[in-house]
Formats: structure tokens, C-alpha cells, sequence
């Protein structure tokens, strides 16, 4: 949904609280007036046993406190901003810093897409720039409007280079003659070429165009320039980075398949300039995937699952943990059958949560996903997204498939389990930072060792 949607001016407001519940009364009293149905004691509650069960601390001095509940009507979401220039205690976060942004959302149960939209606030808020932007906003109002924009796709940041350079319309001219001369089913455009989505304003070709891009884009902001929108995360400023897991997202959404031939346009991430053109023939490049089979998304995995999966194991192969390198693996989907053959080599952590708490597609499932990377043995996830178990070991045995030199038990165990059931496995390798996919015993490198640049 449109984020832009769900803000309001009347619901952002200066907190005088000095701790989160008072500054939650703050949020409640403006966002229940107008709805004489919602109980704010009932609100307050379920937001702080949430709370209790597990910090909604973003970081940057920002919280996401949020809660379900039946808000009647058509309305889905009621969102609350406050900001406090003193900072607000709380136990949730570090001993140093203090919350300086809430955004609390209140979401009704029927709500489809609520994870989702989650997600998409936390993502935007875990931009520090962006949230200093709006601490330093002289007024309320300028705070409503820099979110309005920011919750619509619009930056305030100017391009360095006009997109409209001969330079830019050159290439693009060039990858639509070349997109024909090819064949090619479609162009895929690298939108963070640019510093804002806007800069792709003027695309004009008539070839179907995909974005890629990793930054959360609806699509009505391309004025349907662009027939699909791939997100994909990057952490690297090199041409074309992008590319195998963008591919990968297509073909498990059905954008794209392996018959297609693709012209890629692409330059430095945010050098606003255009200067690479790709022809890639999708059959070739994934060639050993569909020797025998064309269905690299197992049936009960959602694609979002595994978009988010890859992007966890993307950011631990640069990130590491507390500044060392880690390795882990996770198995998702088919689930029945990958419980056979795992045991547990320590408790359970994730025994007990409700799934909402517990899955993928939850923003504050990220840090804990790589607190517990540490753990010995695999992830096991739902296709929908929900965390079975941390620190199973995988006990499949595959005598079939020889792996490259230099990859050791975890690669072998991701590669059998994959043999062995229809789930697909991603490993990290602690050594290296490589991120590999494997399916039916097949492995499909995403992140290569050296490739590797966090920006």
C-alpha cells in the first residue's frame, strides 16, 4: 500500500514525556480521538507487552513500538509520530542513547499486508541521515512534509548530474536499439545508479522495462514507466552488483524466466550517469539450475520469504558480528520434511513465540537472526516466513554431488538437505563472506569473496 496513505498531521506531535509510557499516552490520546470505538488503556497494554516480549528499539534514537487490534471501519492503520528533543529513556535500547523519534503504528488484524508495511517504515527510518533530517526540521509541519514525501518515494536530495545529460539519453537510446538488435525480452534498468528514484522520471522507451533498485519503491511513484519493481539489496558500489539475486527474484516471481535474454543499464551506484550495457542470456547464466527442472521457488515458498532471507544472509557475509566474520545456513520451506532431518544441537530459541513475532518478514527479527547466527547448525523456516528453529543439525546425506575446493561442512550440508527435500538453502561461508544458493543439489553463487563493499 502507499505508505503516504497512513500519515497524518494532526497525529505528529512534540513529546514532553520523559519515559515510553508517557510518551505513548502522548501518541494514544492524538490517534483515538477521532475513533470513540478504541480504548486507549486496551492500546496501551498491548503495546507494552509487546514491548516486554521484545525491544521495538530501531536505533539512531528511533522506536517502532506497534500493536494489532480491531480498528473498525475500512481503516487498516492509524500511524502516530512524536518527536522529543530531550530524549525519552527506555530499557529497550543502549545505555547511551535515547529515543528522540516514535513512531507508533496501530494495525487492524484483518490487515494482509502488515508485516510488509512494517518492514517498509522500519527501512526507511534505519536511514540515519534521514532521521536527522527530521530531528533537525524547525517546525511540525516540516516534519509532515519531509515523511509525506519520504513515505511516497520523493528525496529532497538534488541530482549532481542532470539526468536528462546527452550522456544518460544516449545510453538509453543505445540500450533500446541494442534491447531489439538482441532479442532481448526486456531492459533491466539499475535505478540506484541514481540518488533518488525520481531521476528515472523521464524513461521513455518503448521496450518493457524492469527497475531494480534497493530501495522500497511503490509502483505507482514510475508513473507505470516500469512494469515490475525488483528490490534487491547492495552493498557495493560496482556496476551490475546487483544482478544474479535480481535475476534470481524475477525467475522466482515469474518477471522473468530462463528462456529470457536481458539488456542491463547500469552505472556507479549514485554517480547519477549511465555508462554499462549488458546483454545476459538468462538460460546460459543459470543454465546448471534448470538442467531438468524450471522451478527454482519450491511451491510453498512465498518470494518475499526468500527475498528477505537472501538480504539477512547478504548483510551477515558483510557485516559479520561484533566485527568477526560468521558463517550460518538456512533451509526454507519444506519443512515437514527437513524436520526429519535435523536435530536440535541447543534449545529452541525461537520455541514458544507467537509467529508473527517469529517471522522473517519482521523487521526486528533482523538482529536477532544475527545474534543467533552465531549458534551452531542451520535456520529452519516456513515457507511463509516463520523461524521453525535456530542450531539444528542437518543429518541428509548426499553422496552424488561434488562441491568446489575450499567449501567445507556447511556448503556440503546445504547441498544435501537441498538433495534430500525440496527446500531451498542459502550458506554464508565465515571465511570468505560468499553467499550461495542451493537447489536439488545445484549451486547458484550470489555474493562472491572480494565483490563484497558496504556502503
Amino acid at each position: 500500500m502507499r505508505l503516504e496513505k497512513i500519515i497524518a498531521r494532526s497525529r505528529i506531535v512534540e513529546l514532553g514525556s520523559p519515559d515510553i509510557t508517557s510518551a505513548l499516552e502522548e501518541l494514544l490520546e492524538v490517534s483515538v480521538s477521532r475513533f470513540p470505538n478504541l480504548k486507549q488503556e486496551v492500546l496501551l497494554k498491548g503495546l507494552l507487552q509487546r514491548e516486554s516480549t521484545m525491544t521495538t528499539y530501531l536505533g539512531h534514537g528511533v522506536a517502532l513500538p506497534h500493536v494489532r487490534v480491531k480498528l473498525g471501519g475500512e481503516r487498516r492503520y492509524i500511524l502516530a509520530v512524536g518527536r522529543s528533543v530531550a530524549g525519552i529513556r527506555h530499557d529497550g535500547n543502549r545505555a547511551d542513547e535515547s529515543i528522540h523519534l516514535i513512531f507508533m503504528l496501530l494495525a487492524d488484524e484483518r490487515a494482509q499486508d502488515y508485516l510488509q508495511v512494517l518492514a517498509a517504515i522500519a527501512r526507511l527510518i534505519d536511514d540515519e541521515d534521514f532521521v536527522r533530517t527530521l530531528l533537525a526540521a524547525p517546525k511540525l509541519d516540516d516534519v509532515y512534509e519531509r515523511l509525506y514525501a519520504a513515505f511516497g518515494g520523493v528525496t529532497e536530495r538534488p541530482a549532481t548530474v542532470p539526468q536528462r545529460s546527452s550522456m544518460n539519453r544516449m545510453m538509453i537510446a543505445e540500450a533500446e536499439r541494442v534491447a531489439k538488435g538482441a532479442a532481448c525480452s526486456s531492459i533491466l534498468v539499475f535505478g540506484d545508479t541514481f540518488n533518488s528514484s525520481m531521476e528515472l522520471g523521464h524513461w521513455f522507451v518503448k521496450t518493457k522495462s524492469l527497475l531494480v533498485t534497493r530501495n522500497l519503491i511503490d509502483p505507482g511513484q514510475t508513473q507505470n514507466k516500469f512494469a515490475e519493481i525488483i528490490q534487491v539489496r547492495a552493498f557495493s558500489g560496482q556496476r551490475l552488483v546487483q544482478l544474479r539475486s535480481a535475476i534470481v527474484v524475477g525467475l522466482t516471481r515469474g518477471i522473468i524466466s530462463f528462456k529470457d535474454r536481458i539488456c542491463c543499464l547500469a552505472g556507479l551506484a549514485g554517480s547519477n550517469q549511465f555508462d554499462t550495457i549488458v546483454v545476459v542470456d538468462v538460460g546460459r547464466e543459470f543454465q546448471t539450475l534448470f538442467t531438468h527442472n524450471t522451478d527454482l521457488l519450491p511451491d510453498d515458498v512465498k518470494p518475499e520469504v526468500l527475498e528477505r532471507v537472501i538480504a539477512v544472509a547478504s548483510e551477515l557475509a558483510i557485516e559479520g558480528r561484533e566485527g568477526k566474520p560468521v558463517g550460518c545456513l538456512f533451509a526454507l520451506g519444506d519443512t515437514a520434511r527437513v524436520d526429519k532431518l535435523t536435530k536440535p544441537l541447543v534449545l529452541n530459541p525461537f520455541y514458544g513465540y507467537k509467529e508473527e513475532d517469529r517471522n522473517i518478514l519482521n523487521p526486528f527479527m533482523d538482529e536477532t537472526i544475527k545474534e543467533f547466527s552465531s549458534i551452531d547448525g542451520a535456520f529452519v523456516i516456513r515457507g511463509d516466513g516463520v523461524v521453525v528453529s535456530a542450531g539444528s543439525l542437518i543429518q541428509a546425506a548426499d553422496n552424488d554431488h561434488a562441491l568446489p575446493s575450499g567449501l567445507g561442512a556447511r556448503h556440503a550440508a546445504a547441498a544435501a538437505i537441498s538433495v534430500a527435500t525440496e527446500c531451498i538453502a542459502i550458506a554464508v561461508s565465515s571465511s570468505t563472506g560468499q553467499v550461495t544458493l542451493f537447489r536439488r543439489g545445484v549451486m547458484l553463487t550470489l555474493m562472491e569473496k572480494g565483490k563484497l563493499t558496504k556502503v
